[in-house]
């Protein structure tokens, strides 16, 4: 027995020894570490009480420290930055769905500004900035090299003042300036319509207006139709959105799945993982849905359209999403000021991320580019629509065989399929959505 107690503690005391050995080096290790990190910061100090006491000029000790900050931030990716008090205001109104601008959602590609996309109805969008363009300089001041925060800072401007700025574009031989006057910029995040027998729901941003934008004018064209039975499905317009608030990703994602995953986050660590699910209740009751991206849809867009898609609530059409699969935390800091640092990507129900990959759309649709001179080379509009027919030419047979009742279907019929042409020339992708619903109607019919 005495043997057995021994053997024991002898086991325990030679783990104690080998726990020693193993953990010794890795406590060096930390302790070097933390003195290397230390020293860096007494560099830092160093470094800072130079600049003040030698720089040609007198300097302002709180700039400096915020660049130094901003500097850290924006070193870890492009989303990430530190929000001076004047910027974390200015954040919170636009979540709120107005402010001061050109209407563009800009990120840093290469030392360049990108836009992401302009918002429809503002400045930005009416002098044609495209997503995808590069913003080269400012009022001929080159925005190389600075941050993209810096870079915002120029573009921002009393309302009613005008900015030039230089645009590269894919497919453009040279720059070429484009000039903007700012104003205030009041977000609509959903405009709702009815096109023939589709609801399209436009939606240009995910604030505090999303949801509740989306439900009201929803159920305003599903009324103005007659009832939900009228109408054979509905369009979600996202492209050129930028994205914005995630949980609003989240509400209009589950206005139209009944269950099941919407999208998760996964952290550092792995405990920090959330996941966000569906609830009952699909506002249009199972209605076919076509969502439709491009190259401007970011961020939250891109969680809506990969959480309908992974569920095959929606066939998605257009081109291949931004790409932005990564989430930001504002985090408030003393002062007034805020720090936004990416926490978490995203994924999709399937478990996909589509950091850097965008969602790739089920059917590929480009909107064709309309020429410069595309005015001058186009035929007359009363050339295309007034073709001749047998209805024109004298002498020719009436057709008594169709009641009037039968001969006005007909006339309705042929003026929805010359809307829809027309809406071709205007914007291809969303007529090619609204004929998808089209035929995915006219077979439900037949069955």
């Amino acid at each position: 027995m005495n043997r057995f107690v021994l053997a024991a503690l002898g086991g325990t005391l030679a783990g104690v020894i080998a726990t020693t050995q193993v953990a010794g080096p890795l406590i060096a290790q930390e302790n070097a570490r933390s003195s290397s990190v230390y020293e860096q910061l007494d560099l830092f100090g160093d470094i800072f009480e130079r600049i003040r006491a030698q720089y040609v000029e007198p300097v302002d000790e709180s700039k400096l420290i915020e660049a130094a900050i901003n500097g850290m931030l924006t070193s870890l990716d492009p989303h990430s930055s530190y929000l001076a008090p004047d910027d974390a205001a200015q954040m919170r109104v636009q979540t709120r769905g107005e402010f001061g601008g050109l209407g563009i959602e800009v990120t840093q590609e290469e030392g360049f500004v990108k836009v992401v996309s302009p918002i429809d109805g503002t400045p930005a969008d009416e002098a044609g900035i495209e997503a995808g363009d590069f913003i080269t300089h400012v009022d001929g001041e080159s925005v190389l090299g600075l941050t993209l925060d810096k870079a915002v800072e120029m573009m921002r401007g009393p309302v009613g003042s005008e900015i030039v700025i230089t645009v590269v574009r894919e497919g453009e031989d040279e720059p070429f300036d484009v000039s903007i006057i700012r104003d205030t910029i009041k977000l609509t995040a959903v405009r709702t319509r009815t096109q023939g027998e589709t609801v399209v729901l436009r939606v240009t941003t995910f604030n505090d207006q999303t949801t509740p934008n989306l439900e009201s004018g929803l159920k305003e064209q599903i009324e103005a139709a007659g009832g939900i039975d009228n109408i054979n499905g509905v369009v979600l317009d996202l492209r050129n959105n930028p994205g914005g608030l995630l949980t609003q990703a989240i509400k209009v994602s589950d206005s139209f799945l009944e269950s099941g995953e919407i999208v998760s986050t996964r952290g550092r660590n792995p405990e920090d993982g959330e996941r966000f699910n569906a609830t009952p209740g699909d506002l249009i009751e199972g209605k076919p849905m076509v969502v439709l991206i491009n190259g401007g849809s970011a961020s939250a867009s891109e969680i809506v359209a990969g959480a309908l898609q992974d569920h095959r609530r929606a066939i998605v059409v257009g081109t291949k999403s931004f790409g932005k699969g990564s989430v930001q935390t504002v985090m408030p800091l003393r002062g007034d000021g805020a720090m936004r640092l990416t926490t978490a990507r995203y994924y999709t129900p399937s478990g996909r991320s589509i950091q850097a990959l965008g969602v790739s759309p089920d059917i590929v649709v480009a909107q064709p580019r309309r020429p410069a001179n595309a005015e001058q080379e186009e035929e007359p509009a009363s050339a295309v629509s007034r073709s001749r027919s047998e209805a024109d030419l004298r002498g020719r047979l009436n057709n008594d065989s169709l009641s009037e009742d039968e001969v006005r279907q007909i006339e309705e019929d042929r003026a929805k399929a010359e809307a829809a042409a027309q809406l071709r020339e205007e914007d291809y992708q969303l007529a090619y959505a609204i004929d998808i619903l089209k035929g995915l109607s006219a077979i439900d019919h037949r069955n």
